[in-house]
This record gives C-alpha cells, structure tokens and sequence, in this order.
C-alpha cells in the first residue's frame, strides 16, 4: 500500500478544501517546497500535487511544481488544469513523473489517447464524481458521464491507474469510499489509488486489505469513439472479471489536521521504490 500524501496549492499556497469548494480553503503554514522536503524526510516516497488555480482556469503554480521537483526526489504525480499538450509538455520537463488527467479525458479523449502514445505509460485518470456522476472543471460542472463509464473510457484511452475521489467525502474526514473505488478497480482491470475522506489509520488498514484479489461481475460498455461525444455507450451482456484493487491511499486533511502520524504510517507500510501506476 502506498501512502502518497497530498499539497494542494492555491495561490501559492499550500490548502484544503471541504468538498471541492474553494470558498472553503484553509491554509496551512509550511510553503509548498517546506511540505515536500518534510515528506521526503520522512521517508515518502510519492506526492500527490494539484494545482487548484489551474483546475479553475485562473492562472497555476507551476513555477512551484518546478521548485517542490528540484528539492526533493520523491515521484510526483501532478493534476490540475492539464489540458493542452503545452501542459504536458511543460511539467514533464519539469520532471513530473505522473500527470493526472481529468477534464480532458471527459471531453477530448482522442487526445488524450494520442498524448498516450506519444509519451508513454505516464497518465493517470483522475475521476472525481458527485453521486457517481464525473464532475469536471475543478469540481465546478457536471459531465454527465458516470465514474464507471470514465473508467473504462481511462483504460481504451491506455491509461496505467486512476485516482478516485467521491467529493461528498472529500475533505470530511468522514472515511473514504472503498466500495465505489473497488467496483472501479474490477470494471476497469487499472489499478486505483484511493482519495477522498481519509480520517483514521483504520481507513488506511481497511484499504490495504482491499488489495487481494477476488471476482465481481460487472457490465462491459462499448467505449468506441463517435463525432459527437454523447457520452453513452452500449452496454453488452455481464461477465466476470478481476479487480484489481486499491494500490495506495491520499492522505490528505487527516495528516495536516493531526489525525493520523504519517512517520508511523510509513513505518509499518514500508514504501516501494517500483511504482509502474
């Protein structure tokens, strides 16, 4: 189980959000470079960065990105507000290892399949849903397409995992959602990393055990492109198939509020150096 703590950065700063909603950030002491040279101190091997302003459309943190790379040599996987192959292009010169993808994925996933084949095996699908349903735009509107449906439209694209976050429980410390995020793993067969609602090492523990296998029927859907994006696909007939289950867990507002001791976290969940999601 990986433990990949979270800085969100708005402005500069290092926040949290209840729910998505800006209007509800609080922000905390330590700068951005401050955060990650912490983490890796204490042994992290992998961050979670998102740029909020970028998610919005209101300017980015990138020139942070860029100094939390050169300070410490954890793996960064990096979302918010990844759109255009400049985005991309940009970070990964950076040396951003793990570009998360959301918006684009809903709406141009013909791009993001070319951006797949071009750079390889580095994108993550980020699908944050409300009542199951995908939200995109930092949160802010609806998509219309179902978390079950973006996963298996992350895995035609070629995407190697995906981060999943029920919004009702982000920034809740009201636990996460391993039900929803196991249905994913065994729809999608890509493995899923756990975000969202984090409160107590028991949620930590409880993930980690949803890493064994075990068969679960689900509904395939025919993810073939069409000119007009409608956002539905045909579903075929159920069948059988493996989950592949919850490979780490974002943790977030429980360790910046004191709920849970990262350093022991680490201790007894000792880090891989191999993440190939």
């Amino acid at each position: 189980m990986v433990i990949i703590p979270a800085i969100d950065l708005l402005q500069g700063a290092c926040v949290r959000l209840h729910q998505g909603n800006y209007e509800t950030a609080v922000q905390y002491p330590r700068n951005p470079v401050e955060q990650a040279e912490y983490f890796a101190q204490l042994g992290v091997k992998r961050i979670h960065i998102v740029d909020l302003d970028a998610a919005k459309g209101q300017g980015n943190n990138r020139s942070w990105i860029r100094r939390i790379r050169l300070a410490v040599p954890c793996m960064l996987e990096v979302g918010g507000g990844i759109r255009s192959q400049a985005d991309v292009e940009e970070l990964l010169s950076v040396g951003v290892q793990r570009l998360v993808l959301g918006t684009v994925l809903i709406r141009n996933p013909e791009t993001v399949e070319g951006w797949v084949g071009q750079y390889g095996k580095l994108f993550l699908a980020g699908i944050d849903a409300r009542k199951g349903i995908v939200r995109v735009s930092g949160w802010q509107e609806g998509s219309g397409l179902s978390d079950i449906d973006a996963s298996l439209l992350a895995q035609k694209v070629g995407m190697i995992g995906i981060i999943y976050t029920n919004i009702e429980r982000d920034g809740t410390l009201q636990g996460p959602d391993r039900e929803r995020a196991l249905r994913i793993a065994a729809t999608s067969h890509l493995p899923v990393i756990l975000s969202g609602g984090v409160s107590s090492i028991e949620d930590i523990h409880r993930a980690a055990q949803d890493s064994i296998d075990m068969p679960l029927k689900t509904t395939e859907l025919d993810l073939s492109f069409s000119s007009e994006r409608s956002g539905s696909y045909e579903r075929r007939t159920p069948y059988e198939r493996q989950k592949t289950g919850i490979v780490g867990i974002i943790v977030g507002k429980a360790y910046y509020e004191g709920k849970i001791d990262l350093k022991a976290l680490l201790t007894e969940y000792p880090q891989p150096e191999d993440m190939p999601w």
